[in-house]
């Protein structure tokens, strides 16, 4: 099965759960900026939670499927239709062969996801089809999407044929429908233009004046527009963070979520292709559950740091992996 690129939108890239195992090389993980939003949508159409789907920036794309197929859109809200039909996030949507899905701009969010039935097929490079922009390897050929290019579709799982089975039931395979069941809210990542975000104290929390701890507490931070896939600057009105001396400090490892300071004294959240090491203090870890609020917003949103402790933010993220779990099997006895 093809999937045609009919317009490819603002920045239209395939990713998926990343790839892991090879940043002691220099290589970063990458993969889908709103993990959460892609892992759902994969359930959905019943994929595995890594298979690779279309990650869309403010602005999506126009696609065409040559045969019938089942999909799941996660994440911003793209104005997604259809035949004229506006499609819903976060339910499986069977899509007629020849049928053209369109896009619009954003109307929340920043990022909206297409898991589609079988996943994108293209080569894996290092264990992983997501694209590496910077390094132009993974994905289609290490780039964007472009107009008229024809994606490979992988074969569905059983579990996929039956969800596509239930789902046309009862209008066929010749009309676009969408199933009468979706995503609990537990799962559904609430996307604000203001967001609270839960960040752990990082190594070097302790090198800041008092007055700059209390300001990164009680501060709104304005998303800049030097912001992408590989970090967002954060501003603060004029305000820079200080530390409370200078200090020179070893390169040491980062990882998704880290919250660096650069000499500039705006914090910037490093996000999916972040740089494997960094030398910059790292003054907090965005807890694991927020990341996908983080991935969500667009320049000139705003965000608000809200304390938490590594154990709370353990026991979210635990909890969160059992409510994922748990609707997997859900899904699996519904279509056994």
């Amino acid at each position: 099965m093809i999937c045609q690129v009919l317009h490819p939108g603002q920045l239209a890239t395939i990713q998926d759960g990343g790839r892991a195992g090879y940043q002691a090389e220099g290589i970063p993980v990458s993969g889908a900026m709103d993990r959460l939003s892609l892992r759902v949508a994969n359930l959905l159409v019943g994929n595995d939670d890594d298979a690779a789907g279309l990650e869309c920036t403010l602005v999506g794309p126009t696609l065409r499927f040559d045969e019938h197929t089942l999909i799941a859109l996660g994440g911003a809200d793209l104005g997604v239709t259809a035949g004229g039909i506006p499609l819903p996030l976060w339910r499986p949507i069977s899509i007629p062969a020849g049928m053209t899905v369109n896009a619009a701009s954003a109307v929340r969010g920043c990022r909206g996801y297409v898991a589609i039935a079988g996943g994108i097929d293209v080569p894996a490079v290092l264990g992983s089809r997501s694209t590496y922009l910077r390094a132009s390897f993974g994905g289609l050929d290490g780039r964007a999407l472009h107009r008229g290019d024809r994606l490979p579709l992988g074969t569905p799982t059983e579990l996929s044929r039956r969800i596509a089975d239930e789902v046309t039931r009862d209008r066929g395979r010749d009309r676009v429908t969408s199933a009468r069941w979706g995503a609990s809210a537990s799962l559904i990542p609430f996307h604000s233009t203001a967001s609270g975000v839960r960040l752990i104290e990082g190594e070097h929390m302790g090198l800041l004046t008092a007055d700059s701890v209390e300001r990164l507490w009680s501060t709104e931070f304005r998303v800049a527009t030097q912001s992408d896939r590989m970090g967002y600057r954060l501003e603060n009105g004029g305000s820079p963070l200080t530390l409370s001396e200078p200090r020179e400090l070893l390169s040491e490892a980062v990882a998704f979520g880290t919250v660096q300071l650069p000499p500039g004294g705006n914090p910037i959240v490093l996000m999916a292709d972040r740089q494997t090491t960094g030398g910059y203090p790292r003054i907090g870890e965005v807890a694991s559950v927020d990341l996908a609020l983080v991935a969500q917003l667009k320049p000139g949103d705003r965000l608000r740091f809200r304390p938490i402790s590594l154990e709370e933010a353990q026991r979210l993220y635990l909890a969160r992996e059992d409510n994922i779990q748990q609707a997997r099997a859900a899904i699996a006895l519904r279509h056994h």
